[in-house]
């Protein structure tokens, strides 16, 4: 048997739906975008969604409207995607690294605060594998020194916390669809916000900075249109939009299933000695956009070890992740501050992440977790 790591979830619908787009005249900045976008927005309950070509775009434009610059310092958990970083640099701003929880994997609210300086313009929080982060505890160290939070949600379409969706809370919410993300478009993102002037900064900022587009301007008969501030090419196209419109419609039965799958693992790993199941915190739901246990020094084997096996099994898992500060690009800077990220040190050495996905049988389940008990 093979159980890959991830198969992302298409059906007749996506097809269908990416199949008539290609009917349309305008492929990019047409009707489908405006209808995921307005989707988007009303599933994660707020005022406006931007639809951008990756997480990495969102991110990008939302520390844009945020004015992040040179000298400017932004907060972000070390155990992440280097996208998370990569986005502060694209600024020209520095990003700062900070520990997060040994059981959750989640930014540490303490450490966030321990690392503010008058350089700092804003913090990213980062919801791992589909847990939200202490929004409380974070929220006030945002309201206290006057600082914005943007949320990276690319684990996290459909994470609450006290009810509340993720990508609602900070000034920005920032999603992924990638293959293997909660809902895919092949490659794609979006950014959600309920501020006004963000929302029209990151709309204009996505398409070059133009002042009016070339759908418009062809519906207005005028040719002529100004360019006003630095943009980019981060749109999301009307294919990508289609597919995600269909996929959205499905968003809150993949993560059932998702929490089916995880539930059986629980009830079946958690009796393993040396094996840890993840945790879930008071006022939170986990989706498990990530299903990451830990490999203690009582397991038979070590993470290492059980990667192997399983790969040999034909079982695909993942280390999700190696810390930004051990990574080559932050390494020199950081050699003398390893000791500052005790958690994510230990973390390294012992999560692995195991398949998970909407449509795994039950049959690739028990193949998983029978490699993993003899």
């Amino acid at each position: 048997m093979k159980v890959p790591y991830f198969i992302p979830s298409i059906n007749k619908q996506d097809k269908k739906y990416v199949s008539n787009v290609l009917e349309q005249r305008w492929l990019t900045n047409g009707p489908m975008l405006k209808k995921f976008e307005k989707n988007f927005s009303k599933t994660i309950k707020t005022k406006y969604a931007v639809g951008v070509n990756s997480a990495t775009s969102a991110l990008h434009l939302s520390l844009r409207s945020l004015n992040i610059g040179v000298n400017d310092e932004v907060i972000v958990p070390t155990f992440t995607f280097v996208a998370t970083a990569n986005a502060v640099e694209y600024c020209g701003a520095k990003p700062v690294l900070v520990d997060v929880d040994y059981e959750t994997f989640n930014i540490i609210p303490q450490e966030i605060e321990r690392k503010i300086t008058k350089k700092t313009k804003a913090i990213i929080i980062v919801h791992y594998g589909g847990q939200s982060c202490d929004m409380d505890q974070i929220l006030k160290i945002s309201k206290k020194y006057s600082i914005p939070i943007i949320e990276d949600c690319a684990h996290a379409l459909g994470s609450t916390f006290k009810m509340k969706l993720c990508g609602s809370f900070g000034v920005t919410g920032c999603f992924s669809f990638y293959p293997t993300k909660i809902i895919t478009t092949g490659e794609g993102g979006m950014v959600t916000t309920n501020n006004d002037e963000k929302y029209k900064k990151i709309s204009m900022l996505r398409t070059h900075a133009m002042s009016i587009l070339p759908i418009d301007r062809e519906k207005t008969g005028q040719w002529e249109y100004d360019v006003t501030d630095l943009g980019y090419n981060y749109r999301l196209d009307e294919i990508h939009s289609a597919l995600g419109l269909s996929q959205l419609k499905r968003v809150n039965q993949f993560n059932k299933k998702r929490i089916r799958i995880a539930k059986e693992y629980n009830k079946r790993l958690k009796k393993i000695k040396g094996i840890f199941i993840p945790k879930i915190e008071k006022n939170c739901n986990h989706i498990y956009h990530l299903y990451t246990i830990k490999i203690g020094k009582d397991f038979e084997l070590t993470r290492d070890e059980l990667f192997q096996k399983l790969y040999k099994k034909n079982i695909g898992t993942s280390v999700q992740y190696i810390p930004l500060h051990l990574m080559s690009i932050f390494k020199k800077e950081y050699k003398n501050k390893i000791n500052q990220f005790s958690n994510s040190n230990r973390l390294k050495n012992e999560v692995l992440s195991l398949p998970i996905y909407p449509d795994m049988t039950i049959k690739q389940l028990e193949y998983v977790i029978s490699n993993i008990l003899y």
